[in-house]
């Protein structure tokens, strides 16, 4: 009994180890020899595009996004506008109008009704005359070379979607952003080195990123994170999905810490959505299964295995010291998450701590977030996240 025990509470933190470290060391050093796909169009041959926008009341942001666009190095005759806002209160349409009189490639449309992001992009794709779309964000300001560094890989004709390299702005040592930014750059890194290595980029950055229009596939009006289940469909199809670290964007990362979990436990429950769904793809699709099984699949479950692994080791706490390693393991993190929030609430950051914090809200937002999608209350439409740290950037 006690060597059953100790196998069975160490190796419940086995898959957490595997998702977060021993995954992505694996795939990013394997693929250092490997390039990133060559064949591209030059300057004066990339076609003409469409870029899709849902937003709702960002009137703080709206003006810059629209002006970031039109000043890149893309030709504006080659470039289709179309923003559908989704029954604003603030000053977003106003804008818009604006924009338009200045922007003739840009097409305004207003829903007077919430519709939610996702119902908005499955009627503004019908409408794009284009076959290479970019789908983005409001509060995501592209660089010059955003849109030429997306749309030149879809010479290959194997390629079905091209993921921006998102750089954030508006940090704050106060909050969890520096955290944040920490985890999306491993994100980066991790999901290139996927790219480059088989193709199967495990879920673009949502805010940025380019396909084929003839990929697209309706994502269902209740779903919660469109970005991976447009990927996953793409993946499904047989072409490719890459990342290239030269379409850089900038997205202000959040430090109000209980609108970003409230984010993160929606997320979360899009993430189970999206497992049910594409679970038949968890096995039998060679490099595919094994990246979302270890990138995906084991990181949702994550709190799973570790409640579990707690649990265990609490029952059988004197039968060994593993067990009582894990449960001093687990109370010295709880320790240090508390501490955090006091030192905290008294304006002093140590980020160490905010680190521990980051991945124990993370894991605390997925464990919350799957009984919400076991309720499947959803409605599919979304309010703003509270972003804009420095409103004078």
């Amino acid at each position: 009994m006690n060597y059953i025990t100790l196998i069975s509470s160490s190796i419940l933190l086995m898959p957490v180890c595997y998702s977060y470290v021993l995954y992505p060391l694996f795939v990013v050093i394997v693929s250092k020899s490997k390039e990133n796909n060559n064949i591209q169009y030059n300057a004066d041959e990339l076609p003409s595009i469409t870029i899709i926008m849902a937003a709702h009341n960002e009137e703080l942001i709206i003006e810059k996004k629209i002006e970031s666009i039109f000043s890149s190095s893309y030709a504006r005759e080659k470039i289709q506008l179309i923003v559908g806002t989704d029954c604003c209160n603030d000053a977003t349409d106003s804008i818009l109008a604006k924009q338009a009189d200045i922007y003739p490639e840009l097409t305004h449309i207003i829903f007077k009704e919430r519709q939610g992001k996702i119902r908005i992009i499955n009627n503004l794709v019908k409408q794009s005359k284009n076959e290479i779309l970019i789908l983005t964000d409001a509060n995501v300001l592209f660089s010059t070379k955003t849109l030429a560094s997306l749309v030149r890989h879809f010479k290959n004709d194997s390629i079905g979607l091209v993921d921006s390299h998102m750089k954030n702005y508006g940090l704050s040592s106060s909050g969890i952003s520096y955290p944040e930014q920490s985890y999306i750059s491993l994100e980066v890194i991790l999901k290139q080195a996927e790219g480059k290595l088989w193709g199967c980029m495990m879920g673009p950055f949502g805010g940025c990123f380019a396909i084929r229009k003839k990929l697209y596939k309706p994502v269902p009006e209740k779903y919660l994170v469109d970005d991976f289940h447009i990927n996953m469909n793409i993946l499904k199809q047989g072409s490719m999905a890459i990342h290239e670290s030269e379409a850089i964007v900038y997205e202000d990362v959040s430090s109000h810490l209980s609108a970003e979990f409230n984010r993160k436990i929606r997320i979360s429950a899009g993430n189970f959505q999206n497992l049910i769904h594409f679970s038949k793809m968890l096995i039998k699709h060679g490099s595919i299964s094994f990246a979302f099984i270890s990138h995906k699949a084991l990181r949702w479950l994550s709190p799973f295995f570790l409640l579990f692994s707690l649990l265990l080791s609490i029952i059988y706490f004197n039968h060994g010291i593993p067990n009582i390693i894990i449960v001093y393991g687990f109370g010295l993190v709880g320790i240090l998450v508390l501490l955090d929030f006091i030192l905290k609430s008294l304006k002093v950051n140590i980020k160490i701590l905010r680190y521990t914090s980051h991945f124990t809200i993370m894991n605390l937002a997925l464990f919350i977030g799957f009984f919400k999608f076991i309720r499947g209350n959803s409605n599919g439409i979304w309010n703003r996240t509270e972003r804009l740290q420095n409103r004078s950037s």
